[in-house]
C-alpha cells in the first residue's frame, strides 16, 4: 500500500455558490463603485441685504455735500467757501481773520459756504432729515468780545449781514452754537466763558460753563471743537478742547431740537462767524470741516447715543414703516428666488453624484452562509487489487 501525504499547508477557497455568483450572467450583481473623481464645491456666504446697504452707503458718502478747509502748514482753501464782512486771510495765510482791531467801529466777519444745504429734501421719498457733523481749530485773542459762533441762516442772512452780533438780525432766523466770552446778564450768560445755544435769539436756550473743561476761551490759545446733529434723534452735541488733543468723549453740551422742523424744505447757509463788540479782540481759524449724511436708520451701525435712540425708536417705527416694508419685501423677494434657484441646483447636483456613487452590494444566499475549508487527506493505493481500473 502506497500512501501518499502532501504536506502542504491547507488552502482555504471561496464557495461553489459564491464563485457562481461572479461567472452566472443570470445573476443579479449590483453596480462596482466606480473610482470617483475628488472635487470641492464652493459656497458663498452671501447677503443680499449687506450688498444692498453697502451700495447705498457707498452712494450716500460721495454724493453728501463736504468741503474743507486746512489752512496750517500747508494752506488749502475750498473754492465753495467765501469771506464776507471784515474776514480775510493772515499775512502768512496760515488762518482766517475774521474780525479787524483796526477798525474802530465793531468789526464782524464771515466764511460762509457758497452753495446752500437743506435739512428737508423734496426730491427724496421718503423725505429724511439731513444730519451733520462739523469740527474747526481756532483761537480767540485776550478780549471781552463776542466771541465767536457757529452759524446756520437762512437765505436773507446774506442780504442783511450786519456787524454786530456775529452778523445775525431778528429779521432773519437762525441757529447758532456760540463761544462767548462777554457777560451779559440780560442775556441770560453765565459767565465770560461758556457756550450756548442759541435759535432765533442771542438770549441762549442752553449753555455750558467751558471753565469746568478747564478751558478759556479768550486765552489766544488754539481750540478744536466738534458739533455733531444727529436728526433720528434730534441730539446735538457740542465738545471742546485744546487744540492737539483727542476728541473728547463725553460732549461738554447736548441739546435736543428738530432742525428739520425749524427750516423744512427751505435753503440754509452754514459758516462760522465772529464779532469784536467794543473790543479789540481777534477771532481767528486754522482749519474746518464740514459734512452732511442723509442715511435711512436701518443703515446706521449705531447712533450717537444708543439711550436716546432706543427712547425714539417707536416713533421712527411709525414714521418708516411703510417704506421699510416695501424693501423688506422686495429684498425678501429676490433673496427666496436667489435661494430657491441655488438649492435647487444642488439638489440635481447632489442627485446625480449619488446616482452614480451608489456602492456596490453582493447578496450571499442563507444556504452559503456556513465556513468552507479544503484540508488534507490521504489516498491509499493497494496494488494487489483487481478492480483498480487504469
Amino acid at each position: 500500500m502506497l500512501h501518499l501525504t502532501d504536506k502542504k499547508n491547507s488552502l482555504e477557497l471561496p464557495p461553489k455558490c459564491l464563485q457562481d455568483r461572479f461567472t452566472n450572467p443570470n445573476l443579479q450583481i449590483k453596480n462596482q463603485p466606480p473610482e470617483m473623481e475628488i472635487f470641492s464645491i464652493p459656497i458663498f456666504n452671501f447677503s443680499l441685504n449687506h450688498l444692498i446697504s453697502s451700495i447705498m452707503f457707498l452712494v450716500v458718502l460721495f454724493s453728501a455735500p463736504h468741503f474743507s478747509l486746512s489752512l496750517s502748514n500747508k494752506p488749502s482753501f475750498d473754492p465753495n467757501l467765501v469771506l464776507i464782512g471784515d474776514a480775510k486771510f493772515t499775512n502768512n495765510s496760515f488762518s482766517i481773520q475774521l474780525t479787524d482791531p483796526k477798525n474802530s467801529s465793531p468789526s464782524s466777519g464771515f466764511v460762509i459756504q457758497k452753495k446752500p444745504i437743506k435739512f428737508l429734501s423734496s426730491n427724496s421719498r421718503p423725505i429724511r432729515p439731513l444730519s451733520f457733523s462739523t469740527d474747526f481749530s481756532f483761537s480767540i485773542s485776550p478780549h471781552n468780545g463776542d466771541g465767536m459762533a457757529f452759524l446756520i441762516a437762512s437765505r436773507k442772512f446774506m442780504l442783511k449781514f450786519s456787524k454786530e452780533s456775529f452778523g445775525v438780525s431778528k429779521e432773519s432766523p437762525f441757529f447758532a452754537v456760540e463761544y462767548d466770552t462777554f457777560f451779559d446778564e440780560n442775556l441770560g450768560d453765565v459767565n465770560s466763558n461758556h457756550v450756548g445755544i442759541d435759535v432765533g435769539s442771542l438770549h441762549s436756550v442752553k449753555t455750558s460753563n467751558v471753565s469746568s473743561i478747564n478751558v478759556v476761551l479768550n486765552s489766544g490759545a488754539k481750540l478744536h471743537s466738534w458739533i455733531d446733529y444727529d436728526s433720528s434723534s434730534k441730539r446735538l452735541e457740542v465738545r471742546l478742547t485744546q487744540s492737539g488733543l483727542s476728541r473728547p468723549y463725553n460732549p461738554l453740551l447736548v441739546y435736543r431740537i428738530d432742525l428739520g422742523d425749524m427750516w423744512r424744505s427751505g435753503e440754509v447757509f452754514v459758516g462760522l462767524s465772529s464779532s469784536s463788540g467794543n473790543s479789540m479782540q481777534t477771532s481767528n481759524i486754522y482749519s474746518w470741516k464740514f459734512k452732511t449724511r442723509s442715511v435711512p436708520k436701518w443703515l446706521h451701525s449705531q447712533p450717537a447715543d444708543p439711550r436716546v435712540f432706543s427712547d425714539v425708536r417707536s416713533e421712527e417705527k411709525g414714521e418708516n414703516k411703510r417704506w421699510v416694508c416695501v424693501l423688506g419685501f422686495l429684498s425678501g423677494l429676490i433673496m427666496m428666488i436667489g435661494c430657491g434657484a441655488l438649492i435647487a441646483i444642488v439638489i440635481v447636483f447632489m442627485w446625480a453624484v449619488y446616482e452614480n456613487s451608489r456602492e456596490t452590494v453582493v447578496t450571499i444566499p442563507a444556504k452559503c452562509t456556513g465556513d468552507f475549508k479544503y484540508q488534507m487527506i490521504d489516498v491509499v493505493i493497494n496494488d494487489n487489487s483487481v478492480d483498480v481500473k487504469r
